[in-house]
């Protein structure tokens, strides 16, 4: 379930004390960033002081909590990407809990459980897109056999107005709880129109990289980042997929110098990143928004600049801290945390950018299922600003 996908994903994290300041935390660093992907010079982020100030998206916040709360689909999920489709925006979602919801805010125990889904937010509200029927749900995207399943990455548009979702492919081992393992990366095809699967392809998986954590479209070019963990330090790595088809382009990967058509030369460009994290356009560079994996299960949101989207990018500056984390969070739970924050540019207005980030238990069999809340994303408004 959600705290499954969540301690594989975080398992090889480094560490670090949960609790932390349970109140959202404004910061500021001097910053510094240099191209490095044949672009000369430096651009205006360089020398410049990054100031951020949060405050939570209390109309999102509500939308999905009365939606989730309705028992008409989704009532609960993790990942909480975003992408415009046809009849509003797409809000893209890993494990996911269906159904009723109890007047006290619990889950029954027979609620529906799928690996992924879709929650379309359109002008006559929300609605959830899964596979399978009304009265089977299944993933929307499956992978056809009961010991194996997808948690997706961050979508992208692809050509002919497809919808082009990263999969992460993992599987059973054994018989116990924490029997399973990637697999392999893969891609689905969506219809742009109805989101239902077209067709699933592979991707590069030589190295164990995951990639899909993020994707980046710039003119022809699609980047796509992804995780892996050399010397136990959660790194991010640049795939570069080219031609105008979006992530079903040629790849080629960054080396530090250039790029290989060998996946095997790709080489980390910054550490204690998240599995999901964002990078978009800031003014003439780049944004990085990210949990800090520097701690295990911090509460620290923080953001780095760069004038490429390989890097380098600049030391983490604090813009929130999570205030569910740990037993001095709004929870008072020490089994509650946080984890895979990230930006949505889509709905950036000017310098202020939507965050957001997901909350679970390590006791999913309790926790998740006594009180829906805690298994729900959340939503900050972080307002950025640049000083010397």
């Amino acid at each position: 379930m959600g705290l499954t996908r969540t301690i594989a994903l975080l398992a090889t994290a480094t560490a670090l004390v949960v609790g932390g300041c349970a109140q959202p935390a404004a910061a500021a660093a001097e910053v510094s960033a240099a191209a490095n992907t044949g672009r000369a010079g430096d651009c205006s982020l360089t020398g410049r002081t990054l100031h951020a100030s949060a405050t939570v998206n209390q109309q999102l916040t509500e939308r999905f909590a009365i939606y989730g709360d309705s028992g008409q689909g989704w009532t609960g999920g993790d990942s909480t990407y975003s992408l415009p489709v046809r009849g509003g925006t797409g809000w893209f979602f890993s494990d996911t809990f269906l159904g009723e919801v109890a007047d006290d805010g619990s889950r029954p125990s027979y609620a529906p459980f799928v690996n992924n889904s879709i929650v379309i937010d359109g002008r006559r509200g929300l609605s959830t897109v899964t596979g399978g029927t009304a009265l089977a749900p299944d993933a929307l995207i499956p992978t056809g056999t009961s010991d194996s399943w997808y948690w997706i990455g961050d979508p992208t548009t692809g050509r002919g107005g497809t919808v082009q979702v990263p999969l992460l492919q993992f599987a059973k081992t054994g018989t116990g709880q924490w029997d399973f393992a990637w697999t392999a990366n893969r891609l689905a095809i969506l219809d742009g129109t109805t989101l239902q699967l077209r067709s699933i392809v592979d991707l590069p998986s030589a190295t164990g990289i995951n990639w899909g954590s993020w994707t980046l479209e710039q003119g022809r070019d699609t980047y796509v980042f992804g995780v892996a963990d050399p010397d136990g330090i959660r790194s991010a790595y640049v795939a570069r997929a080219r031609g105008g088809d979006g992530i079903a382009g040629r790849w080629t990967f960054w080396t530090g110098k250039g790029w290989s058509d060998r996946e095997e030369d790709a080489v980390p460009v910054v550490a204690n990143v998240a599995n999901e994290f964002s990078v978009a356009p800031f003014r003439d560079g780049y944004l990085l928004i990210t949990q800090d994996t520097s701690e295990l299960f911090s509460s620290r949101i923080v953001a780095r600049m760069s004038c490429s989207p390989t890097g380098p990018f600049t030391e983490p500056v604090e813009i929130y801290r999570t205030p569910e984390t740990g037993a001095a969070g709004t929870y008072a739970d020490a089994d509650v945390f946080t984890y895979n924050a990230h930006e949505h540019p889509d709905l950036r207005r000017g310098n202020r950018i939507l965050v957001t980030y997901n909350v679970n238990s390590f006791d999913n069999v309790g926790d998740v299922y006594e009180d829906v809340t805690i298994y729900r994303p959340r939503f900050v408004d972080v307002q950025l600003s640049l000083g010397r």
